[in-house]
């Protein structure tokens, strides 16, 4: 089911395995539309600051000296009435040792910001339980201003022995502090659902420290190796205790335990299958294939030859340095605030899930954990709160997976849709209207006289010189021959070229004739109107503004993704 209304209020709770995107409180979408044990892996990294207010740098295209900032979301998490309504919730929501938890933290931090957030995380995280699977696998990505309030929230309702890692991501490069230590790091919180959670385990590469202390030798192929035990300790019974090439395990104490990577090996080499022969049979095929080092003294037990070239490296551990920082002139860089390396996303998915595995991100900003979820084949499900970030989405998959198909959930699909969202959040119906003409959102939240500009389309006319256009949103029931007025003067101010009003209501006689009197921008090819009105159903029927040449540099672009090979991190 797709939703017209912003949040997918009683919608049947959707297991089926379409990705999919919703817009919505990701607290009703959870309840409403993800059925109880249907996720493998979850990731979220909800935003707090309650000093901050977060902005989306939308780049201008070479020569334009203005850049479009504008408010992606604020931070909601006070103490108000939504947050009363969710401590309620934890209290009767069956999970005493969460209620008891989130309680004794009340009476210590008071109704405060701080409180507000941990009550509005802890409703949340009890849904994400239900929504694992008995195998999945959750990774809370925070700093450490509440690392420490949400581990012991999510030890209650996750169980402390579910605890895992609390991982340590060297966020950032070294800066200055005004006093104290320079904050460079997040914490990521990781919990397995059960003791049966999935693992992959992770490898970072070896240091030439440790390369050349053990992997000494080197093969008649110039390959280096280094020795491993084809025994395990005590004496044993079959064939793991029978003599073998004039060598007896058995006679010092031992008996015949090859590492299993000998036999992948093997198989990798020849395609064999080796479960079909028994041990014995098995050493005699390792010892063709060259991985057998036979010791100097007659008798002497054999050793194997692990290749460097087939050690998979030292297992990742908790501290993770390795990660590229996402600075401002990183390649992957869309402008949004807090935007994750693919990298350290890819990881996480990598580690705890499978191809064909479902991901689900409820606080999914620009869409990096999507992102990498579609890269390494798995299922997705992506929420965010703001239509700017569900857009943004959009398009980043798009130009990174071309033909790629999901589901969009929760944003207008009809008239009588976009007409509850202008009613319910201009800013949010607005942000929509702009994207449908593939324009830049200007502009934020703010109080105080209107610039009359929603956004920006910039075009190059002659294909080299980049001119703009300035988009309108009028989301009420009204219009007026003013508004076109209006938008005229703003395109001349701006020294725009043309100017676009898009509008819920039709338009008046009156409209069209002011917009018609404003005249045409004329190019060496064609003219074209210079104020321009369509309609929101105009729109949902294909329409679209005519202007010449869309400079395509003006939004940052996802690098299309050409397999599904692990970003490489080191």
């Amino acid at each position: 089911q797709t939703c017209a209304l912003p949040i997918c209020v009683g919608a049947e709770r959707i297991a089926g395995r379409m990705n999919k995107l919703y817009y919505g409180d990701n607290l009703q979408v959870l309840r409403d539309s993800i059925a109880s044990e249907s996720i493998d892996l979850v990731y979220l990294d909800p935003p707090f600051n309650s000093q901050a207010t977060y902005n989306v740098l939308f780049k201008s295209p070479g020569g334009v000296q203005s850049q479009a900032q504008i408010e992606a979301f604020e931070d909601t998490w006070h103490w108000n009435d939504h947050a009363e309504k969710a401590f309620d919730d934890v209290m009767h929501g069956g999970n005493s040792d969460a209620a008891e938890m989130l309680r004794a933290m009340r009476s210590f931090l008071k109704e405060n910001d701080m409180m507000a957030y941990l009550t509005m995380m802890t409703v949340r995280i009890l849904e994400l339980h239900r929504v694992l699977k008995s195998t999945g696998s959750l990774y809370l990505h925070c700093d450490p201003t509440a690392s420490h309030y949400l581990k012991i929230l999510i030890d209650a309702v996750f169980g402390a022995s579910n605890f895992k890692n609390e991982i340590i991501w060297k966020r950032t490069s070294a800066h200055s502090s005004t006093k104290g230590y320079g904050a460079i790091h997040d914490t990521i919180l990781f919990y397995g659902k059960t003791d049966s959670f999935l693992w992959n385990e992770q490898y970072g590469p070896y240091d030439e420290q440790y390369i050349n202390a053990f992997f000494t030798h080197v093969d008649e192929k110039a390959r280096r190796w280094r020795r491993t035990d084809l025994t395990g300790p005590g004496v044993r019974k079959g064939d793991s205790g029978l003599p073998w090439q004039g060598c007896n395990p058995t006679d010092v104490g031992r008996h015949w335990q090859p590492p299993s990577y000998f036999y992948e090996k093997y198989t990798a080499l020849t395609g064999d299958d080796l479960a079909k022969y028994d041990l014995i049979e098995r050493l005699e095929k390792m010892d063709k294939a060259g991985l057998i080092h036979w010791p100097q003294k007659k008798g002497g037990i054999p050793q194997g030859r692990r290749l460097l070239e087939d050690a998979p490296g030292i297992p990742l551990q908790d501290v993770w340095m390795d990660v590229k920082v996402m600075h401002n002139l990183a390649a992957e860089r869309l402008g949004y605030p807090t935007q994750k390396p693919l990298a350290l996303l890819e990881r996480i998915v990598t580690a705890s899930s499978n191809e064909g595995d479902t991901v689900l991100d409820p606080f999914c900003g620009c869409g990096t954990t999507i992102h990498a979820a579609q890269k390494l084949k798995r299922k997705w499900i992506g929420i965010d709160i703001t239509h700017l970030a569900i857009s943004l989405i959009e398009k980043r998959l798009r130009d990174a997976f071309p033909g790629i198909s999901f589901e969009v959930h929760g944003t207008p699909k009809d008239l009588e849709g976009a007409q509850a969202l202008a009613e319910q959040d201009k800013y949010q119906f607005q942000w929509w209207a702009v994207s449908l003409v593939n324009a830049i959102p200007y502009g934020g939240k703010k109080k105080g006289a209107d610039s009359g500009i929603d956004g920006f389309i910039y075009f190059k006319p002659d294909g080299k010189t980049t001119e703009k256009a300035i988009v309108s949103v009028k989301g009420g029931g009204n219009v007026s021959v003013a508004m076109i007025r209006d938008l005229a003067h703003v395109v001349d101010r701006e020294k725009a070229k043309i100017g676009v009003f898009l509008t819920l209501a039709e338009p008046t006689k009156p409209m069209q004739t002011e917009a018609v009197k404003a005249g045409f921008f004329e190019t060496n090819f064609a003219k074209y109107q210079k104020i321009q009105i369509l309609t929101i159903a105009e729109l949902f029927a294909g329409k679209t503004p005519n202007i010449p040449l869309i400079d395509p540099t003006a939004f940052k672009k996802a690098a299309v993704e050409l397999d599904a090979k692990q970003e490489d991190l080191f």
